[in-house]
């Protein structure tokens, strides 16, 4: 399965991709996009079956890259899952309701990333 890390921070991705890695995820599945209309062009050349966006990003953010990304057929139920610094209230709803799948606010570490995230590599 490809997953998606969409982080306009170099750091940031590389600490997702190394919990992915950790978990046994082959970094051949890992993609990285450093903003959403960059994520959109690597949504739309392969199948991803798993996105880990971050919200504060240039060109395209990752609340525009969700509603974008939610009005294409083929990713209107793909896992989402919106890694954000933004913990005001109405930041969670207002992702919610633009379809992300699940929220974790900044920093994390693995074992919580992979608690949200986890379920969707069994079987």
């Amino acid at each position: 399965m490809n997953i998606l890390i969409v982080d306009d921070s170099g750091v940031m991705r590389r600490i997702h991709k190394g919990i992915l890695l950790e978990r046994g995820i082959p970094e051949s599945d890992i993609i990285e996009a450093e903003d959403g209309r960059i994520a959109l062009e690597q949504a739309n050349a392969r199948p991803i079956g798993l996105f880990l966006v971050d919200w504060n990003m240039p060109n395209l953010n990752g609340l525009e890259f969700v509603r974008t990304l939610r009005a294409m057929d083929a990713y209107k139920t793909t896992p989402l899952i919106m890694i954000t610094s933004e913990a005001a209230k109405y930041n969670v709803v207002e992702a919610v309701k633009a379809g992300v799948t699940s929220y974790v606010i900044k920093p994390i570490k693995g074992d919580a990333l992979w608690d949200k995230i986890g379920k969707y590599f069994q079987g």
